[in-house]
């Protein structure tokens, strides 16, 4: 090897990564302890950001596309290191790639149950899992406010702070949707939209953006299923009429396929009338209690409108003193006004 084949093999020609993984959100390029060349190639392959850091110090941000590195594209690294125009020698510097792909299916859950007030219930717990997609919108913010100066960075760095907000935020998008919890499972996708407008704004700051979220399913509490239960027996049974001639049918049909005797047929008649009649009695309004007054001769307790005491026998039609002509009991001697003698 000539010296200045071995001198040219100590500085950097080519910056590029290749991603085998997919989780990988930020990687460092592996520079040997070497010094970039002036004139390099640089390669950013779609899905990617080259970002060069000069001293701990973010520089220049490159986009997708192949570069040949100059102090020309170069502007705010040239201007940190006081390059003179022109400068052609080798430099040092650091070269992160971040990854700006979309990072697909991960999966949120509430490991706690999370309070939730309920205008039929009041308050309830809940359980809920999904998927998400994020991806990392402004790679300068990211470095700054997440990523740091390590040498490799995976989503696990941060899914723990995406889950921690997602479930935060929940109960709180439930309770501001006003949809109640017999109503949830038909509203997931509505507060995936809501969910989704909440978690956006959380996640700018540090240069992430939440593209989709996605709630698969939401475990009410055993009392609040059981009752939605029942809406859903009710809701089935509809018109009761119907449903006690279908449960007549049915029970004839079952006596009849287990016996073909007429005793079974018979029997299988007899027991669906009598459910039936017991249904149906059992929706019959009862009857209203007659009404009770007073004999107005022996005072017994006797239904209201009749003509004769059922005690004693007496009309309950008021009678008229001889006398004087005012309302007297029938029956009566002597008139309790003027004191004449009746009959």
């Amino acid at each position: 090897m000539s010296l200045f084949n071995f001198i040219k093999g100590q500085f950097i020609e080519v910056i590029e990564w290749t991603d085998s993984s997919s989780n990988t959100m930020v990687y460092r390029f592996d520079d040997g302890g070497k010094e970039i060349n002036m004139g390099a190639q640089l390669t950013v392959r779609e899905s990617q950001v080259a970002v060069f850091v000069n001293e701990g110090q973010i520089a220049d941000v490159f986009k997708p596309g192949r570069y040949e590195l100059s102090t020309q594209n170069l502007p705010v690294l040239t201007a940190l290191k006081s390059w003179k125009y022109g400068f052609n020698s080798p430099f040092k510097s650091e070269v992160y790639f971040v990854n700006t792909k979309q990072f697909l299916d991960l999966k949120w859950g509430t490991s706690n149950p999370v309070m939730m007030r309920d205008r039929d219930f009041g308050m309830i717990r809940l359980r809920a899992f999904g998927i998400y997609s994020f991806r990392v919108a402004d790679p300068v913010a990211f470095l700054k406010e997440v990523f740091g100066t390590s040498a490799y960075f995976t989503v696990e760095g941060v899914e723990g702070q995406v889950k921690r907000t997602i479930v935060s935020s929940l109960s709180d998008t439930i309770a501001q949707s006003g949809i109640p919890a017999l109503d949830l499972a038909a509203n997931y996708g509505e507060l995936s939209r809501l969910m989704l407008e909440k978690l956006s704004s959380a996640f700018l700051n540090i240069g992430l953006k939440i593209e989709s979220f996605v709630i698969e399913n939401i475990s009410l509490p055993e009392e609040v299923e059981q009752a939605m239960d029942r809406h859903t027996s009710m809701g089935v049974v509809g018109d009761l009429d119907n449903y006690t001639r279908f449960q007549t049918a049915e029970a004839i049909r079952e006596s009849a396929g287990s016996d073909n005797s007429m005793a079974g047929v018979g029997a299988g008649m007899a027991a669906a009338m009598a459910m039936a009649g017991a249904m149906q009695g059992a929706v019959k309004p009862a009857e209203a209690e007659p009404q009770k007054v007073s004999c107005i001769s022996c005072n017994a307790s006797i239904p209201k409108g009749s003509n004769f005491c059922p005690v004693c026998g007496k009309p309950q039609k008021a009678a008229s003193c001889s006398a004087c002509g005012r309302e007297i009991k029938g029956g009566a001697n002597f008139c309790p006004h003027c004191g004449a003698k009746q009959g």
